[in-house]
């Protein structure tokens, strides 16, 4: 064993990429953008032109938002995969599962349920396939167990991150994948703070870090609030909960 394998003990980082690697990966992508297009407006489609998603007078979803990634971010995230392992044409589109994004946002945490319910009845239906297991992110322990108890895995991050993402593709043989991020309106102003702050190099300013921190539980706080007062509308006869 040499010196160097004895002072870095575990995973051996590979070299990075080439800019021809990572040029030609960014070129696989965009030969098939108009794919990954077809399938992300399928995706948006699902959720916005649904009347158990947008009835009145509180529709079960408040808004959705979609992206396909750019090059520029493309390029960024190969060469942080790349650390895991060198990425080629053939594992692209499933060591990156991104590539097309959908996020959905709710108001409230028991608005969920019905939201995780239908993507899972539109994937038993055979019309989506799940890529891998759904999973929860959320630095809250109640709220972990809330998503537990809804048969969701649950993992914290440091960070504070807090969203449901799901990875769909249209049927279980394709190679296109889309990322469904859900998570409430308080989460959602967090994220895009977070986001701007911290991608695609985390910030190196303690202050912000420590603010985010404060602005998570915040977040946390107004989604219970929320709760609470939709629970007290429930109380008084009202439910905007749905039944389907």
């Amino acid at each position: 064993m040499t010196k160097d394998a004895e002072k870095k003990p575990g995973r051996i980082r590979q070299k990075s990429p080439t800019e021809r690697q990572v040029s030609d990966l960014v070129a696989h992508f965009e030969a098939r953008r108009d794919q990954f297009e077809l399938f992300r407006r399928q995706v948006v489609d699902f959720f916005s032109a649904q009347k158990r998603f947008t009835s009145p007078p509180l529709p079960l979803i408040h808004s959705v938002k979609s992206r396909l990634k750019d090059s520029g971010h493309l390029k960024e995230k190969i060469r942080r995969k790349w650390q895991d392992g060198a990425i080629t044409k053939d594992t692209l589109f499933s060591r990156i599962t991104d590539l097309a994004g959908v996020r959905v946002i709710h108001l409230y945490s028991q608005q969920f349920p019905s939201i995780h319910r239908a993507i899972h009845q539109h994937v038993d239906a055979g019309a989506w396939s799940l890529h891998e297991p759904p999973i929860a992110y959320s630095w809250d322990p109640e709220a972990s167990s809330f998503f537990r108890d809804l048969g969701l895995a649950a993992e914290q991050r440091d960070s504070y991150y807090t969203s449901i993402h799901y990875v769909v593709k249209p049927q279980s043989s394709s190679q296109l994948c889309c990322e469904i991020q859900v998570r409430t309106l308080f989460e959602e102003a967090w994220g895009e703070i977070d986001h701007a702050l911290n991608y695609p190099e985390k910030t190196s300013l303690l202050p912000c870090r420590e603010q985010l921190r404060v602005l998570a539980k915040l977040a946390s706080t107004g989604t219970r609030l929320a709760d609470s007062i939709f629970a007290a509308a429930a109380d008084m006869g009202k439910s905007f909960i749905s039944n389907e």
